[in-house]
């Protein structure tokens, strides 16, 4: 299904969106040119923020050029295997979101509260060891939740009432009681999403009484600004994840997930790009 079938917002929304994505895209991969050239950013802050702007731009490509392309045409039609692989990226990217974003919170705790000991603790071989982690976690999470999806069979009405292929529209189409689905999906991202939330609520809590405790004003501004965002970032983000894919009832409440998704999107497009 498309956002709207009023012709006068069609182009609107196309322009918008296409707008986004291709600011989202040449931004990124600016930034990744930008660091992979200047050997002085080849540090691990600047390596956690690479990883999260590919993932950010695996994001993107998953969902914007599918999205863009049904906004005119009459067929509308996305085979399985598309939608399977759609839902296998995107995925991919927001669980190894997860996980570098936690990576980025512990990067920033050594940065603030242990200052003198930061080349010893974050030194680039944990680094490594950090995002490799997370890419393999990413991709093993992706593949189970993609075989528990295969188990499911689609009748009667093949329509989906969503702008890509997530986890609940595909519920909903389904024969077979999802119910083993749910369950491996309120498993596995509480999982991830307890872990990561944990992690970047106890690093921002050392940062907040490290920067408390700092004579300098000026300092203490400019560490307080940039975590506060870093932190509203992380928020929106997890949050967004939480409803849709935690929170049970949402299944059934087909008006929901869809403006949570949209502000997922944007988050992933502009909010953390912005914070980047």
């Amino acid at each position: 299904m498309r956002f709207t079938d009023h012709p006068e917002l069609k182009s609107i929304l196309f322009m918008v969106f296409l707008t986004i994505y291709l600011i989202t895209m040449v931004g990124n991969l600016s930034l990744v040119a930008l660091i992979y050239m200047e050997c002085r950013l080849h540090m691990p802050m600047y390596i956690f923020l690479v990883k999260l702007v590919l993932m950010d731009s695996c994001c993107c490509c998953a969902i914007t050029p599918k999205m863009l392309e049904n906004f005119f045409p009459k067929d509308r039609m996305i085979s399985l295997k598309e939608c399977m692989a759609q839902f296998y990226f995107l995925c991919l990217a927001e669980s190894a979101d997860c996980f570098l974003l936690a990576a980025v919170a512990y990067d920033c705790y050594v940065a603030i509260h242990r200052p003198l000991q930061y080349h010893t603790m974050m030194s680039k071989k944990l680094c490594i060891h950090m995002t490799t982690g997370a890419y393999i976690t990413g991709k093993v999470l992706s593949i189970i939740q993609l075989g528990f999806l295969f188990r499911l069979t689609f009748c009667g009405s093949h329509q989906i009432n969503h702008f890509f292929c997530d986890v609940l529209p595909l519920y909903r189409r389904s024969c077979v009681d999802p119910f083993i689905n749910e369950l491996m999906i309120f498993v596995f991202s509480g999982s991830i999403q307890n872990f990561s939330i944990t992690i970047v609520l106890i690093s921002y809590l050392y940062i907040l009484f490290t920067i408390f405790e700092m004579k300098c004003k000026e300092g203490r501004g400019k560490d307080l600004s940039t975590c506060a965002f870093h932190f509203f970032s992380v928020s929106v983000f997890c949050g967004s994840l939480l409803f849709v894919h935690i929170y049970p009832s949402s299944v059934k409440e087909r008006d929901k997930d869809i403006p949570v998704a949209i502000f997922l999107y944007f988050n992933d497009s502009f909010i953390k790009p912005i914070h980047l």
